[in-house]
């Protein structure tokens, strides 16, 4: 069962490297090195129920569902914009940039954190997209006359998600050094966002 598996993770990893909303919030709160685990964690297991979701044919049933996708995109498009215009009020906020010592700006609560996360991983149409209609119909493929097959194809697909998380949350730190000035930080943030009106802008008319 390693083809399925190894099927599965490549494309995961094929799927989820573009430069989204979720994946520059792991990245900035990487670089942050603020609650890391828990990010990863939820962005990591989210994948996970929803591959196993559309692994199992719920995928299907939301296709014929498209007022749940509708609802989701606007909501979606709504926090997007709102967690864009709060990294521009950040950008220009220089004092609350206190990135000398590496560790970043300022301290948030996990709580806070978590919603963020969430929000940024539930309210994307592009995560169900992925793993409900489209992980889901390529794991059909890998059946290989018997349902393990697909399962096996999903495996691989959640352990590709972990990775690629576990990799941009933690492996981000490396790059503090380079971010030792609040200057640097204002470019975080306002490439942070630009990628969420670019996402915003995307789901609005797509």
């Amino acid at each position: 069962m390693l083809a399925p598996a190894l099927a599965g993770l490549v494309t995961t990893m094929t799927l989820i490297v573009a430069i989204g909303a979720q994946n520059a919030y792991v990245l900035r709160q990487g670089l942050l090195r603020s609650h890391v685990g828990v990010v990863v964690l939820i962005c990591a297991v989210s994948d996970a129920l929803l591959i196993a979701a559309g692994v199992a044919g719920v995928g299907a049933l939301v296709d014929r569902t498209g007022w749940a996708l509708a609802l989701v995109r606007w909501l979606g498009v709504a926090f997007l914009l709102w967690y864009a215009a709060g990294s521009v009020r950040r950008a220009f906020r220089p004092e609350s940039l206190t990135a000398a010592d590496g560790t970043g700006a300022p301290a948030e609560t996990r709580r806070g954190v978590v919603g963020r996360t969430l929000l940024l991983t539930w309210l994307n149409p592009h995560v169900y997209l992925d793993t409900l209609l489209l992980i889901g119909s390529i794991a059909s493929a890998h059946d290989g006359g018997h349902v393990v097959g697909r399962w096996w194809f999903g495996v691989g697909a959640a352990l590709g998600s972990v990775l690629w998380f576990g990799g941009l949350g933690f492996g981000a730190r490396f790059l503090a050094p380079l971010l030792a000035r609040p200057r640097a930080w204002q470019v975080v943030e306002l490439a942070i966002a630009a990628t969420m009106v670019v996402v915003a802008v995307n789901l609005a008319t797509g």
